[in-house]
């Protein structure tokens, strides 16, 4: 990208001077100097009342990439299990491959085979590519940055997805670094561009208050990590787990002997995986342990609830339903409830099968943690707030009125919709 300015329009009037923000400009022998500071904002273009000021592109030729081929997914492992964001991605790979047609992969990379490893074709996988080696064992992410850049480097995916959990978001970026590609962090969607075959990333953005969708148009493979618990799980097949005792149906005729035929080991050379960093010890976290996520019911309180006590009735009916209790970042930051129930953009991003929102009123960093879930009610005493938008039922009133006998009706034994 280039910047200019035509000195035979120019009139040194300042004006764009005083648009920009990055002391981008200076007025010498009344003309504009535009100096290293410009980030091509565009802000001085659209101020020149003379039209004096132009952005133009690079007209680079384009790159072929037509040796890139595929959609690979990175399988991040926990307590020697394969995490669910995995999954989510694989089965969210599928789809954006079938959409290209072309294959599936995933990378794991791991100090030892993980305990659920043949699930992972229950998704319509093509190969799995497994670095295994003990010098994984402490997950540092220098040592898996080197070796998913070999895998990237020898198999050209068009498309690799992962997890933006607290590993992969240090990862990934330096994998991106190293090989010179984009990447767009904390995606909430994904989908193909049926004109361009290109990948589109929607993210939400300027504080969660827009989304963007985001192009890598320059550079290959295109990269994207995911918030887990944002794409929903979808089996294409089941294995035959004959060999490990476990009766699932096979749907499509194959046992775990013929997966094993897609498994490609990568060697590595341990010498040439060395870490500059060096684990001290591992501490084991003593606050609240709560997963959100492991709860088909989520009753969820915010600002309107106007107190730490008042979370009492949101606890009776979670429990009555078999939930847990969430709570917006206006509850939390106001020391009402922990952080482990804070659900939203600085939260977690959650998908259960009901979820109450209980004096919420929607701020679009909340919606982006919980919109996906399968039912939403809403329960609020503003019509006008923004969580009755995404809400499927929308209870308009006082809620310590209506949580009361919602109490009472399933006490009673009565359904509550």
């Amino acid at each position: 990208m280039e910047i200019k300015v035509d000195i035979q329009k120019c009139t040194g009037c300042g004006i764009c001077k005083n648009y920009c923000m990055y002391d981008a400009i200076e007025i010498i022998n009344k003309k504009a100097i535009i100096n290293e500071n410009c980030i091509y904002c565009g802000a001085c273009v659209e101020s020149c009342k003379y039209n004096a000021i132009e952005i133009t592109s690079d007209n680079k030729i384009e790159k072929d990439f037509s040796d890139y081929k595929g959609v690979c997914v990175f399988l991040e492992t926990h307590d020697n299990k394969i995490i669910d964001v995995g999954f989510e991605l694989l089965s969210t790979g599928k789809i954006l491959a079938n959409n290209l047609g072309v294959n599936l992969s995933a990378v794991l990379i791991c100090d030892n085979e993980p305990l659920n490893l043949y699930d992972v074709f229950k998704f319509g996988l093509n190969e799995l590519f497994f670095v295994k080696s003990n010098i994984f064992i402490n997950n540092t992410d220098d040592i898996f940055a080197k070796a998913l850049v070999q895998v990237i480097n020898k198999y050209k995916p068009e498309i690799f997805l992962a997890g933006a959990t607290m590993f992969g978001r240090t990862l990934i970026p330096k994998v991106a670094a190293i090989i010179k590609t984009g990447l767009t962090a904390d995606c909430t969607a994904l989908s193909i561009d049926n004109d361009k075959k290109i990948l589109l990333q929607t993210r939400p953005t300027f504080g969660g208050n827009i989304l963007a969708t985001i192009v890598t148009k320059n550079s290959r493979p295109q990269m994207a990590t995911v918030r887990p618990h944002v794409m929903e799980i979808k089996y294409e097949n089941k294995t035959n787990d004959t060999d490990n005792n476990q009766n699932n149906n096979n749907e499509k005729g194959l046992s775990l002997s013929d997966y094993r035929n897609k498994i490609k080991y990568i060697e590595i050379d341990e010498s040439k995986f060395k870490t500059k960093y060096k684990l001290i010890s591992k501490e084991k976290e003593t606050e609240e342990k709560i997963n959100l996520n492991d709860y088909d019911v989520i009753v969820s309180g915010g600002r309107g609830l106007g107190g730490a006590d008042k979370f009492k009735m949101l606890k009776e009916l979670a429990e009555l339903l078999g939930g847990v209790v969430g709570a917006s970042r206006a509850a939390v930051d106001s020391n009402w409830i922990s952080y482990p129930h804070q659900v939203g953009q600085t939260g977690k991003t959650v998908n259960p099968k009901l979820y109450i929102a209980v004096g919420i009123s929607g701020a679009i960093q909340h919606l982006a943690g919980m919109q996906t879930s399968d039912m939403i009610i809403a329960i609020n005493k503003d019509p006008n707030a923004p969580i009755f938008k995404v809400a499927n039922y929308g209870i308009v009133g006082d809620m310590f009125d209506i949580i009361p006998k919602l109490i009472n009706k399933i006490k009673a034994g009565k359904p509550i919709i």
